[in-house]
This record gives C-alpha cells, sequence and structure tokens, in this order.
C-alpha cells in the first residue's frame, strides 16, 4: 500500500510541475512561423487583427471580470469596449507580458498563452483596427 502511494504521490508531483504556461520554450517557434506570414497579413486588409474579431473576446474571456463597468477588484480601469481597449493597449500589452509573480502580471490567474499576446502585439501593429 505504502508503495501505491509513493507512486501516486511521484506521478502527482510530476504532473503538477510538469504542466506550467511559464515556459515560452515550446512557443518560440510558432512565433517565430506567424513573424514569417505578417507580410502577407499586411498586404491584404481581410487578415488584419481587429478588436471585434479577435481582441474583444480575449478581454471578455480573461479582463472583464475585473476591468468591468464599474471595474472591481482593485482594477484601475474598464476594457468593455473598444475605445477603453484601444487607449490602454500598450498598457494591456505590457501587463500580459509579464511573467506569473511580477508585479502588475494580467490576468492574475496566469500568463496567457505566447499566441494570444502575439495576437494583441499584431493588432497594435495593425493600427489597432475596429472591425
Amino acid at each position: 500500500m505504502k508503495h501505491i502511494i509513493f507512486l501516486l504521490a511521484t506521478f502527482f508531483v510530476f504532473i503538477t510541475t510538469s504542466c506550467t504556461s511559464d515556459s515560452e520554450d515550446d512557443l518560440i517557434e510558432a512565433v517565430e512561423n506567424q513573424n514569417d506570414t505578417n507580410e502577407d497579413q499586411n498586404s491584404d486588409p481581410a487578415n488584419f487583427v481587429t478588436y471585434v474579431d479577435d481582441i474583444r473576446p480575449i478581454l471578455q474571456s480573461s479582463c472583464v471580470r475585473c476591468h468591468g463597468n464599474p471595474p472591481t477588484n482593485g482594477a484601475p480601469f474598464s476594457l468593455i469596449n473598444y475605445s477603453q481597449a484601444s487607449n490602454r493597449s500598450n498598457q494591456i500589452l505590457s501587463a500580459m507580458s509579464r511573467s506569473n509573480g511580477s508585479p502588475g502580471a494580467m490576468p492574475p490567474s496566469g500568463r496567457l498563452p505566447q499566441s494570444t499576446i502575439a495576437l494583441v502585439e499584431q493588432w497594435i501593429a495593425d493600427g489597432m483596427p475596429e472591425n
């Protein structure tokens, strides 16, 4: 019985420590591939990242819980519409890019995937189109 408990505890520790979102090592290739296609996206406005199609769903699922109207849990501003998001775009990107545990890292539940952060970067680079 002690042998089984030891194996289960070892397995639990292994799974818990190996499943984190802090590592960007496995995401670097995907970001490089996305950067390779940015020239194609910039030549075709239909491929631009837009607030309505791409950014609003990210904000609604990850930010509006605190950055609603009115802001709660100590959030200093709302992010419920295009105007608010575009005015705070650099602050959003900066907070999303911080490592877990860093002061001001957002969302508090944990760092978003690098592909999501890259989407916000692309939206800013595309001039923050709404539609």
